[in-house]
């Protein structure tokens, strides 16, 4: 009987997560939190400070980005609930690739190209990565919402 419970739970738990979205008004705090951590992230350009900072803003911006993706539509219906896992699948399907072939190429070029062919990088960092799979889920689901009014 305690391993049929189990069992059954666990289907549960995993479909209340896969339908976690945040209200709608995360949309607007989603932006104002990347704006906010892209332009001190700028700003960060031209001064000196710590080195904690700059993976710190690169978080926010992240959690920011998140925070947009995950928010609800206004009308959240059947056809949102379609585009929004398109959008994500070919999010993460051209972040891969984007990850896997097109990030450590300029990566290795430009450090061919700065610091010689002895200390060049083929590879990508966690940060682009991430940004690449919800920038580009992001721009899909926009794209699929006014092709479809």
């Amino acid at each position: 009987m305690a391993t049929n419970s189990i069992q059954n739970s666990d289907p549960k738990k995993i479909a209340r997560w896969t339908k976690f979205q945040l209200p709608n008004r995360f949309k607007r705090i989603g932006l104002i939190i990347c704006i906010l951590a892209f332009f001190l992230m700028l700003g960060r350009k031209f001064t000196e400070g710590p080195l904690w900072i700059k993976p710190l803003l690169s978080n926010i911006f992240i959690i920011g980005l998140l925070m947009v993706s995950l928010a609800k539509e206004k009308i959240e219906d059947e056809l949102i609930v379609n585009l929004r896992s398109q959008s994500y699948r070919l999010g993460f399907t051209f972040g891969v690739l984007y990850a896997i072939l097109v990030i450590p190429l300029i990566n290795y070029v430009v450090d061919m190209l700065v610091s010689g062919a002895e200390e060049a990088t083929f590879e990508a960092n966690v940060f682009e990565v991430l940004i690449t799979m919800l920038a580009i889920q992001l721009l899909f689901f926009h794209k699929f919402k006014k092709a479809h009014p």
